[in-house]
């Protein structure tokens, strides 16, 4: 494993900010964090990154502990903080030149430099102070920081905040290929982003792991037993009609002829709603099987809603 986390707990005052939590990151792996403010995910990514020490557990990095080999994990670890502090009086080529020289003992390789600036798509503005860049180049040059030191594991918390639609493709492409060689732990509210690009999906919830799994594991887990059937009819149907049809739990109008119909039944429900349109002389314009959303998902294991 790449990174190993094991009962991990850390308190602030009497607030716990991550209770007890253990995981794994396998190498070639992005894995998306994903949780409500306040679920602890910034908490535990600055504990793996050795900035805050925990009450209680442990985190291995490459089967070394990271708070017994602080310095040798440092250069393990490339961390994009979700408030990308940044010199902005420096000009962008002169900071990752400096940031270079902080790895590395032999300062100012210009391949290097050369490399994540037409990597992180910072080329236009190499020359600029950061203090005027705009907010999502600033992104980048967090992002190119992270990366100067070619380090094993990528830390990333918000890393497209501030990015336009096009430069969110390009950020999200270059993370896949970077999976290549890297582990990836990334934070986002953006729930396409980690169906789009994690291989895997963690959620947080007051300080504790609630899922851990694929995106489509994690949506069909919160409903395995259930479906739920969108269907419209060509005329306007008495909603207690539908709610005796046997299996049906629940039914919801979407207008007087279309209507969202749950149930646990094992067989399919479509079958009999078919066979009661036929015996009502009905015709049925349209039926699918709604599949749940990770966002929805989401928000029955955060909220229970």
């Amino acid at each position: 494993m790449s990174v190993a986390v094991k009962n991990l707990t850390k308190t602030y005052g009497n607030q716990k900010a991550v209770n007890n939590i253990s995981f794994e990151l396998r190498k070639s792996e992005i894995v998306g964090f994903i949780g409500p403010n306040g679920s602890g995910k910034t908490t535990t990514m600055k504990c793996i990154c050795g900035i805050l020490p925990p009450d209680n557990g442990s985190i291995e990095i490459e089967g070394k502990d990271v708070y017994a080999n602080m310095l040798t994990i440092k250069r393990m670890i490339g961390y994009l903080p979700e408030h990308n502090p940044l010199y902005t009086e420096m000009y962008v080529r002169e900071y990752l030149n400096y940031i270079d020289g902080i790895y590395n003992k032999k300062a100012g390789r210009k391949e290097r430099v050369d490399e994540i600036i037409e990597l992180t798509g910072l080329t236009v503005e190499r020359k600029k102070l950061i203090g005027q860049l705009s907010k999502g180049y600033r992104q980048r040059v967090g992002l190119a920081q992270a990366l100067i030191h070619n380090p094993p594991v990528l830390i990333l918390d918000e890393p497209t905040t501030g990015l336009d639609p096009n430069q969110l493709v390009e950020i999200r492409t270059m993370i896949s290929e970077l999976s290549a060689d890297k582990t990836v732990l990334l934070s986002t509210h953006i729930l396409q982003e980690v169906e789009a690009i994690c291989d895997r999906v963690l959620i947080i919830n007051q300080g504790e792991i609630v899922a851990d799994g694929s995106a489509e594991t994690i949506r069909k887990s919160k409903n395995k037993n259930e479906q739920t059937i969108y269907i419209e009819f060509n005329t306007s149907i008495k909603q207690e009609l539908l709610e005796e049809i046997e299996g049906i739990n629940k039914v919801q109008n979407v207008s007087v002829k279309e209507f969202l119909i749950a149930g646990n039944s094992k067989d399919d429900l479509r079958e009999k709603i078919f066979t009661f349109a036929t015996q009502n002389n009905i015709t049925i314009l349209t039926i699918r099987k709604v599949e749940e959303t990770l966002e929805q998902a989401f928000r029955k294991l955060t909220t229970g809603k």
